[in-house]
């Protein structure tokens, strides 16, 4: 798959050598307390890194996991992921590393991810789930015009307890790039 281009961040293929800078975002726990899975080791991102890259080969993908660069670097900062949800829907993840917050990068990665969930893969609806406290992360949705849809209770077990979740969807006649 060729890379997605945003304004701010490039979307890529994952591969093996992004290890290391995987392994910050994804074993920084000021990231995974906002995620549906805990802080990784050394050897648990090897393991996720490997399935990703197998994935993203297959020539019918599960998923689409891709790493988020900025425009200027190709090192990674953070990663994007689109997820069927049904025949027409899918479901939108990202993270970006603690370092880089609040520079634009996820709603830019995400504002990517929508076009290729609009355009190129045809889907209707795409989903966000996000925890209640992760404000940052509800005002990227709300930036790209996500409508909020429900409250969802102990949705996700993360860090050792029960997480609820905000469900945000946005329609392929809402999106606008």
């Amino acid at each position: 798959m060729d890379p997605l281009i945003g304004n701010l961040t490039t979307l890529r293929e994952f591969r093996p050598t992004d290890l290391d800078d995987y392994l910050a975002v994804a074993g920084d726990d000021r990231v995974t307390t906002w995620m549906a899975f805990d802080s990784y080791d050394r050897a648990k991102a090897a393991e996720a890194l490997a399935g990703i890259i197998e994935r993203s080969a297959r020539e019918k993908r599960p998923d689409h996991m891709l790493a988020v660069t900025r425009r200027d670097d190709d090192r990674v900062i953070g990663f994007a992921r689109l997820a069927p949800s049904g025949p027409w829907g899918a479901k939108l993840g990202y993270a970006i590393h603690a370092d880089h917050w609040g520079h634009g990068y996820a709603t830019d990665a995400s504002r990517v991810m929508l076009r290729f969930a609009f355009t190129s893969q045809g889907r209707h609806r795409v989903t966000a789930a996000i925890g209640p406290e992760n404000e940052a992360s509800i005002a990227v949705v709300k930036r790209l015009a996500f409508t909020y849809e429900g409250h969802l209770r102990d949705h996700v077990f993360t860090n050792g307890a029960w997480r609820d979740s905000l469900l945000y969807s946005l329609l392929e006649n809402e999106y606008a790039d």
